[in-house]
């Protein structure tokens, strides 16, 4: 009786966090939030001491609900913070992310994360768990590549046979590299267009 209680308080309080997340990704949406790098960095610096935190959680929460194009927060992060600071909080929230996802595809299956990631992605890319160890690889692969569609693919390995200990090794050593493409490389873009104009 109290291992139930005990699971319907997690599977309750998870959904909440779900929820929570997609009321502010709208919100952030509607608002043009994401729209732009100067709206969200004005946005976090607001929180003040927490700014860092803060990010963090959006990071966290881009992963989670795939809505906000990553790349605008790995910008944002280092136009905020510094190249370092900006860097380890990319990471900090991105890798707590993508473990957050792996674990709650494991938990609840193929029909929540086909809710999450909607039906067409989750068809494009569910063909990918039947090339048995070649998925690791790929996945691995696929991770410290910025190009690649990540946080799918976080909920897909959650459906695979790979373990937590295997899927947070990938993505440890893996995402330094494709956050710091992404972050710095998308920076230099923005400073070299804005000298442009």
């Amino acid at each position: 009786m109290r291992r139930k209680i005990l699971n319907f308080l997690l599977k309750f309080s998870t959904w909440i966090g779900l929820i929570i997340f997609c009321i502010f990704i709208i919100y952030g949406y509607k608002t043009g939030l994401f729209s732009s790098t100067e709206t969200f960095r004005k946005f976090i610096l607001g929180f003040g001491i927490w700014s860092g935190l803060i990010f963090v959680f959006i990071q966290i929460a881009q992963v989670v609900v795939p809505i906000i194009p990553g790349a605008v927060g790995c910008v944002a992060g280092i136009v905020i913070f510094g190249p370092w600071i900006g860097f380890l909080y990319n990471y900090i929230g991105i890798c707590l992310g993508s473990i957050i996802v792996f674990l709650l595809s494991k938990k609840y299956g193929k029909d929540f994360v086909k809710g999450i990631i909607g039906e067409k992605a989750y068809n494009k890319y569910i063909g990918w768990i039947n090339r048995g160890r070649k998925f690791d690889t790929m996945f691995a692969l696929a991770i410290f590549f910025p190009v690649a569609p990540d946080d799918l693919l976080c909920y897909v390995a959650g459906l695979t046979k790979m373990k937590l200990k295997k899927f947070v090794t990938i993505i440890l050593l893996g995402k330094p590299a494709s956050i710091a493409i992404y972050s710095l490389g998308l920076t230099t873009i923005r400073s070299y267009l804005l000298n442009l104009i």
